[in-house]
């Protein structure tokens, strides 16, 4: 019998609403859910799609070890044995440091499959947590952990009453917009110019949000900094600051005004692109504007200075009076107080040091551009196993030659995933996890905890499918892996016993249909200490249902979270890195007929895993290209179709040329998360054509932004040839 239910994805932040046809355990239809309180039937081809993915002929049903080679079907029993056993033993020899975990994007978008599986790392006692942010966003929760006290105290544009939004480096029509809850993005941003408003767009190639909404503005990659330090400097010669807002809020105002004085609109002109009088009108409207706001997304923080460009972006706002005002940028509210909570325990605000480059910790984690050096750096502490959780780290970290080779070399590697990948061809086990529409969940902690929605909302889903055959969900899986290895799910024994307690009465007959999920359980401690009530009164609402609205006026002054409550506009650990500006200003004037690449987001892709779903990869986008402007081609004798090198220091990929005007002169961009022709277990993905972009880029503890330990994987000098010229 077919039945319908109402849930929401969780592929990104977006959270759009479902409803989901299901009939023997079986997805037969997806459509969006046109009741859903913020998405009201606006869902993308990706989420639409998600039955192809999710029940793929190349699904994961039973774990899986490699044995002389080959991987061979094994009892679950075995496999958290043997896990177990080898992490006790590596732990025991060679320390806790011995074991590492990489963190996937997949289950980063749901609110407990993260915390469990750090909380797997915190038993060991590992320090050794690696993730994806490092690749797209840690530059954000490190200057903001060092302006307002905490790393989850995230300010976003307040979109349904600005007048002015600077885009820089985002591309919301593909993307949608990078930590805010924003459902049908094009239209809500439309809506500012269907008021009257204006919408800007700076990027080095003609966006589909370029192409929708405002205007835009090329600029040459990675000199975004420059672009905000020219924007900063003309604000504070125009006089749009206000001395009000920060004398009785704010903190080393001066400070940030020597730093800014020597970058003039014709200066920083000479590297951007961006002419001085755009960038002088630009700022005249920003001024001018009764609420305003500047936000940056992925192509800023990937490109090699997101901690300094994030950082006088924020004080750009900040100084302006846009901070915490309504139009401007406001921090939301969540149903719980996660800033306060997490500064006053210090959570995630970690003070370790990695073993290979000294580079701090962000997030708690280090930066997973060093860990194939992590793992292949003999001494004290080397990592030899590491647990891979829903993660593609070959094709997500830059120089995935370097990791294959570290790969090789770990004594056990695991990964969790729903399907194989090219990580877990290397693999010594492999197990099958659950997809979120599996598990039951709240919107995850962005939105639930940290208020980033600017249409706040609370929903409660219950999984819509059941684990097919043998797939576990992560609570289950790292309980067992900390049980077997003897060590306690986040170094605490009475977590574990309750866990362990709960699975025990679970096998018993007369209580296995009677005893709620632990999941079930977890989320709905979540919801009745939050103030939202228990589940089954949120099950009332299975569209989800309106929260208090997000207020501005309730931040400066009242929960910044810095000693003195103010706002630090200069942290010296910002201003140290500032140092090296006028060296990388030299560089960009000596490199300027250098063509440079940037990365570049599609439609039908998300990441690396939507390659093994024939719809997304049908005709023409069976491959990524090189996108180039006719002049670049020209001059280098290429024509539509043909074939190119793309090369670095670190390597050299091969891909067809697809010319447009929609890209700046000297730049060239090529989708990322492409490159499947290794993985035996994607039966459609390999069969593919592309090329995986982040082998060009470098890794170590030499290539990495100081202080957030972001990868350089955007907006770096590249070589481009026609693939029958000989090197």
């Amino acid at each position: 019998m077919q039945e319908t239910k109402s849930t929401f994805c969780r592929i990104c932040e977006v959270g759009c609403g479902l409803n989901i046809t299901v009939e023997n355990n079986r997805i037969i239809d997806i459509k969006p859910d046109g009741e859903h309180v913020i998405s009201k039937g606006y869902a993308c081809v990706k989420g639409l799609s998600l039955g192809q993915f999710y029940q793929s002929p190349d699904r994961l049903t039973h774990p899986l070890k490699r044995v002389n080679g080959e991987l061979k079907k094994i009892s679950w029993d075995q496999a958290i044995q043997e896990i177990g056993d080898k992490v006790a033993q590596l732990k025991r020899d060679k320390g806790p440091d011995s074991i590492a975990l990489y963190l996937g994007n997949p289950i980063s978008m749901s609110l407990l499959p993260p915390m469990l599986a750090t909380g797997f790392l915190q038993g060991i006692g590992s320090r050794n947590l690696f993730q994806t942010g490092s690749q797209d966003c840690n530059n954000k929760f490190v200057v903001t952990q060092r302006m307002y006290g905490m790393p989850f105290t995230q300010a976003f544009p307040d979109i349904d009453h600005t007048k002015l939004l600077i885009i820089v480096g985002g591309n919301p029509a593909i993307s949608k917009m990078s930590f805010i809850q924003l459902p049908h993005p094009t239209q809500r941003l439309k809506a500012i110019e269907d008021r009257g408003g204006r919408i800007v767009v700076i990027d080095p190639r003609r966006t589909e949000s370029a192409k929708k909404l405002g205007e835009h503005h090329f600029i040459r990659p990675a000199t975004d900094v420059f672009f905000m330090l020219g924007f900063l400097n003309e604000l504070i010669r125009r006089g749009g600051v206000d001395g009000d807002r920060i004398s009785k809020h704010m903190k080393h105002y001066e400070d940030l005004k020597r730093f800014a004085d020597p970058w003039t609109a014709e200066r920083v002109a000479e590297v951007t692109g961006i002419a001085a009088e755009d960038l002088k009108e630009l700022v005249a409207s920003y001024i001018a504007a009764e609420g305003a706001a500047i936000y940056s997304s992925t192509g800023v923080n990937q490109g090699g200075n997101g901690v300094l460009t994030f950082w006088i972006q924020e004080c750009i706002n900040a100084i302006s009076g846009n901070l915490d005002r309504r139009g401007g940028t406001i921090v939301g509210v969540g149903i719980a107080d996660l800033p306060a909570l997490g500064a006053k325990n210090k959570m995630a605000m970690g003070t370790e040091r990695s073993r290979v480059g000294d580079l701090p910790s962000a997030v708690d984690s280090f930066p997973a551009a060093i860990m194939a050096d992590e793992i292949l750096t003999p001494g004290p502490n080397q990592v030899r196993a590491l647990v891979v959780a829903a993660g593609n780290p070959l094709l997500t970290v830059p120089n995935g030659t370097h990791l294959a080779e570290a790969l090789k070399d770990l004594e056990l590697l695991v990964c969790t995933d729903i399907q194989r990948s090219e990580t877990s061809e290397y693999a010594h086990y492999i197990l099958p996890g659950t997809t979120f529409l599996q598990r039951p969940d709240i919107p995850f902690l962005f939105f639930s905890m940290m208020g980033m929605q600017p249409t706040p909302f609370i929903q409660y889903t219950d999984p819509v499918l059941e684990p097919d055959d043998e797939q576990r969900d992560e609570l289950w899986m790292f309980s067992q892996l900390c049980k077997a290895s003897g060590s306690p799910m986040f170094g605490s024994r009475i977590f574990q016993g309750i866990l362990n307690l709960g699975y025990s009465l679970g096998r018993l007959p007369f209580l296995k249909n009677w005893l709620t999920p632990a999941q079930e359980r977890l989320i709905g401690l979540v919801t009745l200490f939050t103030g939202q009530g228990t589940l089954r009164k949120l099950r009332k609402f299975p569209h989800g249902k309106l929260i208090a609205p997000q207020q501005p006026g309730n931040f400066l002054g009242q929960r910044v979270l810095t000693e003195d409550g103010k706002v630090d506009l200069a942290p010296s650990e910002f201003l140290e890195l500032t140092d090296r500006l006028d060296g990388l200003f030299e560089q960009e004037l000596a490199q300027a007929d250098r063509l440079k690449l940037i990365s570049k987001r599609e439609r039908y892709t998300h990441n690396s895993w939507t390659h093994n779903i024939e719809r997304m990869v049908k005709g023409d986008r069976n491959t990524n290209y090189v996108y180039m402007h006719p002049g670049d081609a020209e001059k280098r004798s290429l024509a539509n179709g043909d074939l190119a090198h793309v090369e670095t220091k670190t390597a050299v990929i091969t891909l067809p040329v697809r010319i447009t005007e929609d890209m700046m002169r000297g730049t060239v961009a090529v989708p990322h998360g492409w490159g499947h022709k290794n993985a035996e277990g994607l039966s459609v993905a390999r069969k593919n054509a592309g090329a995986n972009v982040n082998l060009l880029a470098a890794d170590g503890p030499e290539s990495v932004e100081p202080i957030s330990g972001m990868a350089h994987l955007t907006g770096f000098i590249v070589d481009v040839r026609a693939a029958s010229t000989e090197s």
